[in-house]
């Protein structure tokens, strides 16, 4: 239904944006890939999905076609939705769970928050012949302080886990390396929770 959004960054975190478009603020979900790509920038154009619920209706936003196409298989398979799709965006970057796919790599995959063995395997199965060359191609490969730390807790949190969890985590990571950004240390995070 919807293609894409241009306009005016208003806010961002590394799981929400508002995109002022035509005067009328949109909240979008995003993963950290894209929080990566787009949070220096004042005018952007991000690639929409459109998930309508019963009780909701949510637009998803990517940077590039590649990571929304790549959202869009993930949700085909049975007991992936959209925000397990999107922790599996934003735990490994595009082009790191297209490889994943194509080679088969069950733990990489089953590294993924809220994705089990057989979902896992689901995942491969499904999507293995329908991930192509394109995928990989184009998947973008991207790679602190209190700061840091607080915006990541305030990310994880709005993706559904537990503030206590999320902050004894945190504290964790910070102390190990303090110099990684936002979203090295969601990316940390999404492994240990």
């Amino acid at each position: 239904m919807f293609e894409y959004i241009k306009g005016i960054l208003e806010e961002i975190t590394p799981s929400n944006a508002v995109v002022e478009a035509g005067g009328i603020g949109y909240s979008l979900n995003i993963s950290v890939n894209t929080y990566s790509q787009i949070h220096q920038q004042k005018n952007v154009k991000l690639f929409l999905h459109h998930v309508v619920r019963e009780d909701a209706e949510l637009l998803y936003a990517f940077a590039e076609k590649s990571e929304r196409d790549l959202f869009r298989l993930l949700i085909s398979v049975s007991g992936v939705g959209p925000n397990t799709a999107r922790i599996m965006l934003s735990s490994l970057t595009p082009s790191e769970v297209a490889t994943a796919i194509t080679s088969g790599d069950l733990n990489r995959i089953k590294s993924v928050k809220g994705i089990g063995l057989k979902t896992a395997q689901r995942v491969l199965v499904d999507l293995k012949d329908k991930v192509g060359m394109d995928l990989l191609d184009g998947a973008n490969a991207l790679t602190g302080g209190n700061a840091a730390k607080e915006e990541a807790q305030a990310a994880l949190v709005m993706l559904g886990f537990v503030k206590a969890s999320v902050e004894k985590v945190l504290d964790a990571i910070v102390k190990d390396a303090p110099t990684l950004n936002v979203e090295e240390i969601i990316k940390a995070a999404l492994k240990r929770l």
